[in-house]
């Protein structure tokens, strides 16, 4: 399993280490406009063409999803009561902590754990957070008690229009599907080369609030995980894929957000990178326990 882990994170920090290394040699960078690009374009192309190609069982699907926006509002509840308790801004911070990074690093541990059954529930998981996330992400960092970042904002547009085509059964055409699955795949790479450059400027100071939030969102994640299954007597593989989906470390979209509203992204970029690094200790332990 510590083999399979690696095989999963080990592609991540290589492409953080491209966008250091690049940060490091001082040729220009556009953090501006490649941000831009990944939040306009290229992220509401992977939000719609990951969830209108999803194939799953509906009954698993409503159950976890439920259970998932759950946990969300947990982790928001909860996490904005901690970082005031640390004196840590919310519109900074609660983002890192409600939204982990059960995507790109939680699935293919699932489907490593748990097969096919278990990257199925995975996916139900990641379906919710990812729509939370491009719902209120910008709320959550502009912080404003405004409907304008939402309304204004194409990855939310993109989350909300998925599950209406997934829900009347619309065909996609050929050239959509094609053209959202290539203008899709440049969002993650983007984003951690774009993490990677925001690393190579990180301050000293930004580590320890980093560090701090990264330990909450790894402790918080996974007791409330323990504790949805528990309440709602999970079993088996659903059990698993919950607990493991919510235990995840920072979700790199955070950064994205975090840059394009100014709010300290060298500090975001500082907990992802340590979440991720804490994760490859603690995750190995977790699913001894899951398995």
């Amino acid at each position: 399993m510590v083999r399979q882990l690696l095989d999963v994170v080990a592609p991540v920090l290589l492409c953080i280490a491209v966008g250091w290394v690049w940060g490091r040699s001082r040729v220009p960078f556009e953090d501006a406009t490649i941000s831009r690009l990944v939040l306009y374009v290229s992220g509401p192309c992977l939000i719609f063409h990951s969830l209108v190609g999803l194939d799953a069982d509906p009954a698993a699907l409503r159950q976890v999803a439920v259970l998932t926006f759950v946990a969300l509002v947990v982790f928001a509840l909860a996490g904005a009561a901690a970082l005031r308790a640390m004196r840590l801004p919310a519109h900074t911070y609660l983002g890192p902590v409600v939204f982990d990074n059960c995507g790109n690093l939680g699935l293919p541990l699932c489907l490593f754990a748990f097969g096919r059954e278990g990257l199925a529930l995975g996916v139900a998981y990641f379906t919710v957070s990812f729509v939370g996330q491009s719902i209120v992400g910008d709320i959550f960092f502009a912080s404003e008690r405004s409907l304008k970042p939402l309304i204004t904002s194409p990855l939310a547009w993109a989350g909300i229009l998925a599950p209406v085509v997934l829900a009347l059964k619309i065909p996609i055409p050929t050239v959509v599907e094609r053209t959202t699955d290539l203008l899709g795949s440049l969002a993650i790479p983007l984003m951690l080369i774009t993490l990677g450059i925001s690393l190579s400027r990180m301050r000293a100071s930004s580590l320890g609030n980093a560090l701090r939030v990264s330990v909450l969102r790894l402790s918080l994640g996974t007791a409330v995980g323990f504790a949805i299954a528990h309440v709602a007597n999970l079993h088996g593989t659903v059990r698993g894929v919950f607990i493991l989906e919510a235990a995840m470390p920072v979700g790199v979209l955070n950064y994205l957000f975090a840059l394009k509203y100014d709010r300290d992204p060298e500090g975001v970029a500082a907990a992802i990178l340590l979440s991720t690094l804490l994760a490859f200790v603690t995750l190995p332990l977790l699913l001894s326990q899951l398995l």
